[in-house]
């Protein structure tokens, strides 16, 4: 090959890589938000849905006329702990039925859209919604935040112009939710009940490294562990990782994914953007010199917290310190870096790689 055509095939490879991260990082990925992204993955298209086909059993659907790209992301294994950033039960909800009354309109006014809400949760026999009450009114903004973020609406000042067809696209499940009973039927998957044992192992392997911070030998089956520790299943998992543009670390307790660029990250730690990571710092510290309760866990914020008081002041009233330790416990388990079981906080063994960081 000419040295123009490896430079070719390079590029390619760099861009697949890259593409596949986007993705991930971001798996409703709109034109409007990040133009040399979409431009990249609409470019790419093929290779990249390659690539998540076979190493993930993923879709991605690539609507160049619509200006967006979306990665179907289903698991058998639902993860409470990881919401969108924010989000509790009352925003979901909120999000239910603001979706609802936005695919039925293409433009509506945002005290109007508050108003059907409110309608629709009081037939639905749901907790009430009262847009005069500023704790509703903040979750409520934040939820049409989320859906600008991901391009389903854009707005003014006052008004809402939707997209349904992004709407749509925001639930990522293999059957429709109307015609199951539960989030485990939701997320069930018919293609691998007549499929060969190895495609499962393939998929569910990579999902798990991919798609966690950290993946502990513990927390697989055998026949995932039989997968990685055999010749062929280790040469698979290394290509599809090496494709991506990432590297595969392997400790004696389990598998780490690097992405030396972050690119595939939706969010970092160790890093001080947020009082919730600092307080996970401490805690890990603490975490180091043994198992905690979470009430030793909350002493420790209150002294932080005691000390520096100007620091965190949304957490300085009563009851601040509790809820800024869980916060911070939250970060731990959703990083893959501390368990809590019987209200025992354990520290997990690649906390010792961020300590490594840390300091």
């Amino acid at each position: 090959m000419s040295r123009i055509g490896n430079q070719l095939a390079r590029l390619e490879s760099e861009e697949v890589a890259r593409g596949v991260r986007l993705l991930l990082a971001r798996p409703l990925l709109a034109a409007v938000h990040d133009p040399d992204g979409f431009d990249l993955v609409r470019r790419r298209r093929e290779p990249i849905v390659k690539w998540f086909d076979y190493y993930c059993g993923w879709r991605v659907h690539v609507e160049p006329r619509a200006g967006y790209a979306r990665l179907v992301k289903t698991t058998q294994r639902p993860d409470r702990t990881r919401p969108a950033p924010g989000f509790d039960r009352r925003r979901y909800v909120l999000l239910c039925l603001a979706c609802a009354e936005l695919l039925g309109t293409t433009a509506v006014a945002v005290d109007v859209l508050a108003e059907r809400v409110q309608q629709a949760a009081r037939a639905e026999g749901l907790p009430p919604f009262d847009p005069s009450r500023r704790a509703d009114r903040v979750a409520f903004a934040e939820v049409l935040v989320f859906l600008e973020q991901q391009g389903a609406v854009e707005s003014d000042e006052t008004r809402l112009r939707a997209d349904p067809v992004i709407i749509t696209r925001l639930l990522a499940a293999p059957v429709s939710p109307s015609t199951v009973d539960s989030v485990e039927d939701l997320t069930h998957e018919v293609r691998y009940e007549s499929a060969h044992r190895s495609l499962w192992q393939r998929h569910s392997v990579m999902r798990r490294l991919i798609d966690d911070p950290v993946v502990y030998r513990d927390d697989l089956t055998a026949s995932q562990l039989a997968f990685l520790a055999s010749p062929s299943g280790r040469k698979i998992v290394q290509t599809g990782v090496g494709l991506a543009g990432c590297t595969l670390e392997e400790r004696a307790e389990g598998f780490l994914v690097v992405d030396p660029d972050a690119i595939a990250t939706d969010t970092r730690f160790p890093d001080d953007d947020s009082h919730a990571k600092v307080a996970a710092l401490l805690l890990l510290d603490r975490l180091a010199r043994g198992p905690a309760t979470t009430e030793d866990l909350a002493e420790e914020i209150r002294e932080l917290l005691t000390k520096f008081r100007n620091w965190a002041k949304a957490y300085q009233s009563d009851g601040g310190a509790g809820r800024l330790a869980a916060d911070g416990l939250a970060l731990l388990e959703a990083f893959g870096l501390a368990r809590t079981e019987n209200g025992t906080v354990r520290r997990l063994p690649a906390a010792a790689r961020y300590e490594e960081l840390h300091d």
